[in-house]
């Protein structure tokens, strides 16, 4: 169950972006879509036969980038700056099964000033089973000192940093830093 209106990722700004975890613009992408949650942000999704692993299991890989992108939007939804995963830990309780319901949620933990970020987010099943948890740390980063790693004209950088400057706590729907 959601706790509210889905968030518009800053990324959103960009007509066509192609990111795997949340875009609807990328076919083969997981297309998730996030909403508040009282410690952070959530997510919730059921992964078909095209994410499979072992037969009727989904890639363990995809796991990790579901916490991943989770985890990640919410620094760049509640700091207002994008971050790079600079370590990811995931421990798998039970197997994700394809066509089944599950839901992740992500919350912050406490950063010292000046180090890196810290996040968590633990994958439920329909029934409230731990699946998976994972931790990570996060760099943030400022636009024009990515340039040279990211794809984007400087009408995309322009339209990015303004949405990131401009976003305030009512564009973020409740999602708690």
């Amino acid at each position: 169950m959601t706790t509210g209106e889905p968030v518009a990722v800053p990324w959103s700004v960009i007509p066509d972006y192609h990111c795997f975890g949340c875009s609807p613009h990328n076919a083969a992408g997981l297309r998730l879509t996030f909403t508040p949650h009282p410690d952070g942000l959530r997510t919730d999704f059921r992964l078909g036969r095209a994410f499979e692993s072992y037969p009727g299991v989904v890639h363990g890989g995809l796991v990790g980038v579901i916490c991943d992108e989770l985890m990640g939007n919410l620094i760049v939804l509640t700091r207002h700056r994008p971050a790079f995963t600079v370590t990811q830990r995931t421990r798998f309780l039970t197997p994700l099964l394809i066509d089944r319901d599950y839901h992740c949620v992500a919350t912050l933990e406490p950063t010292p000033a000046g180090q890196p970020l810290r996040a968590r987010a633990e994958i439920r099943a329909a029934d409230g089973a731990v699946c998976a948890t994972s931790t990570a740390t996060y760099q943030p980063f400022a636009l024009e000192d990515a340039r040279d790693h990211l794809t984007l004209g400087d009408d995309e950088v322009a339209a990015l940093s303004h949405a990131l400057a401009t976003r305030d706590p009512a564009a973020t729907n409740g999602v708690r830093s």
